[in-house]
C-alpha cells in the first residue's frame, strides 16, 4: 500500500468546512444562472475596488523580522524570501497582493513552505480551487489531526501536505470547524446579484441609447409571428447606423414609456448597495471615490480608521501565521516575530509627515538618522544620538528645583 493510500485511510472524513466544498459554492458565481445573467462576481465595480484596495494596501507593505529588542533581523532563513523573493516567479509585493486576493475572494490563502533539511527554500501560493482539508474526525475533538490535500492543475499529481508546511490564512468567518474560511461574496450573495442587476440595467440602458421602452400602436389586428416580423424590422432601421428617425406605414404610431431613474431614486439606490458592500469589506466611502459627505481632515481620519479599524486585523492574520509555522519553538520564545511596516501607509503629506518626526526626534523616540531612514536618506555622522530638551525633568523630581532654591536663599540669609 502506498504513503498515499495509508494517509487517506487515516483522513477518512473531509472537513464539513473545507475548501473543498466552498470552491464547489464558489463555482455557482461563475457557472450559475445568475453568472450567465450578470457576469462573475469581479465584474462588479465596489467588489473589484474593495478587493483591490485591500490586496494593495497590504502587498505595499513591506514585511521584517524583528528581535526581542525590536531590531531588525536580516540574517534568518526567511528574510530573502519575504523581502526579495519568495520564489523564482512572484516579487513580495506580488506574493502578498495575490494572498489577500484569495483570502477574500475565496475566504482561504495557501502558501506551501518547502522545506530541505529542515531549511525554507521557497514560499509557493496554492490555487485555493484545488486545496482540500481533510479532517479524522474520529478523534477527541480536542486533538483531531487534519491535512491539507493539493492537486496541481498542470501535472494532476496530488499531494498530502502537513500542516506545519502549509501557510493558511483565512477570512474572519469560517465554517463550524474553524479550519476553513468563507468569503465575502458567499455571505452577501444576494446583494451582489442586486448590484449586479442594477449594472446590467444600465448596460441595457445605454445599448438602447438612453432612450425607454416604446409602444407601437397600429389600427388591425397582425398574428404574433407578423408583430414580431413588424417590431424587427422597426428596431433594426432604428439601429441602422445609429439613426435618430425612422419610418413607419401609414396607421403606425410610437409613443415612448415615460422612465426616470430620479422617480424610482435608482441612484440613492445603487449608492447605498455599494456602501453597504463596502461596509462588509471595512472599506470608507472616500476610497470608493464617494465624497459627498468628505472634506479634507474628514478623509484623513477614514484613512485612519481604515488602517486601525480593517487593515491592523487583517496584517495581524498573516503576522500570527507567520510566527507560527516560519519560527521555531526557541525562536518565539527569544521574542522574535515578524513584523508589517505601516509606516508605508501612514506617511501623510510632507508637511504632516516632517511634523511626526520632528516631534518623535525632539521626543528621543527616533534618533535623527531613524528619522532620516523613514525618508529614505543616508545616515549623517553622530545622528544615532537620541536628543531631549534639557529643561525635562523627571516626574519624581518635579518641584525639587524649587526647594534648592528656597533652601539656598534661606542658607543665604542666615549667613547675613
Amino acid at each position: 500500500m502506498s504513503i498515499f493510500s495509508k494517509l487517506k485511510g487515516v483522513f477518512t472524513n473531509d472537513s464539513q468546512g473545507s475548501s473543498m466544498s466552498l470552491s464547489e459554492i464558489n463555482e455557482l458565481f461563475f457557472s450559475g444562472q445568475s453568472a450567465m445573467q450578470y457576469g462573475t462576481d469581479l465584474s462588479e465595480i465596489t467588489y473589484f475596488t474593495c478587493l483591490k484596495t485591500l490586496s494593495e494596501a497590504l502587498g505595499k507593505m513591506p514585511v521584517y523580522l524583528m528581535g526581542p529588542d525590536k531590531e531588525r533581523k536580516t540574517d534568518h532563513e526567511t528574510s530573502m524570501f519575504l523581502s526579495v523573493s519568495p520564489n523564482n516567479v512572484y516579487t513580495p509585493i506580488q506574493f502578498f497582493t495575490y494572498l489577500e486576493f484569495c483570502r477574500n475572494h475565496y475566504g482561504n490563502a495557501y502558501v506551501y513552505v518547502e522545506r530541505i533539511n529542515g531549511k525554507v527554500k521557497g514560499l509557493y501560493p496554492l490555487d485555493p480551487h484545488m486545496v482540500q482539508i481533510w479532517v479524522n474526525n474520529t478523534e477527541e475533538f480536542t486533538g483531531r489531526k487534519y491535512t491539507y490535500y493539493y492537486t496541481d492543475s498542470k501535472s494532476g499529481k496530488s499531494y498530502w501536505l502537513d500542516p506545519e508546511d502549509m501557510l493558511h490564512v483565512k477570512s474572519w468567518v469560517t465554517d463550524r470547524s474553524g479550519l476553513a474560511g468563507k468569503s465575502v461574496r458567499e455571505i452577501l450573495a444576494t446583494n451582489m446579484a442586486g448590484s449586479k442587476a442594477s449594472q446590467q440595467f444600465l448596460n441595457d440602458l445605454y445599448q438602447k441609447g438612453l432612450t425607454a421602452n416604446a409602444v407601437v400602436k397600429y389600427v388591425g389586428d397582425l398574428s404574433r409571428d407578423q408583430q414580431k416580423v413588424m417590431l424587427k424590422q422597426i428596431e433594426k432601421q432604428a439601429k441602422d447606423e445609429g439613426r435618430r428617425m425612422i419610418t413607419l406605414p401609414v396607421g403606425y404610431d410610437i409613443q415612448t414609456l415615460d422612465l426616470k431613474l430620479t422617480d424610482s431614486q435608482f441612484y440613492e439606490l445603487k449608492k447605498y448597495n455599494a456602501l453597504q458592500i463596502a461596509a462588509a469589506f471595512g472599506i470608507q466611502p472616500n476610497q470608493l471615490n464617494d465624497y459627498s459627505k468628505s472634506s479634507y481632515a474628514n478623509s484623513a481620519a477614514q484613512s485612519l480608521s481604515f488602517y486601525v479599524n480593517t487593515l491592523l486585523y487583517n496584517i495581524t492574520l498573516y503576522e500570527q501565521e507567520f510566527n507560527r509555522k516560519l519560527l521555531t519553538t526557541k525562536e518565539q520564545q527569544d521574542g522574535l516575530g515578524f513584523k508589517f511596516n505601516v509606516w508605508t501607509i501612514l506617511r501623510g503629506d510632507p508637511t504632516q509627515q516632517a511634523d511626526v518626526l520632528q516631534k518623535m526626534v525632539s521626543s528621543a523616540i527616533y534618533s535623527p538618522n531613524e528619522a532620516r531612514a523613514k525618508l529614505d536618506m543616508p545616515p549623517t555622522p553622530g545622528g544615532d544620538v537620541h536628543i531631549v530638551n534639557g529643561s525635562y525633568v523627571k516626574l519624581q523630581d518635579v518641584g525639587l528645583a524649587y526647594l534648592q532654591k528656597v533652601a539656598n536663599q534661606s542658607a543665604g540669609g542666615g549667613e547675613g
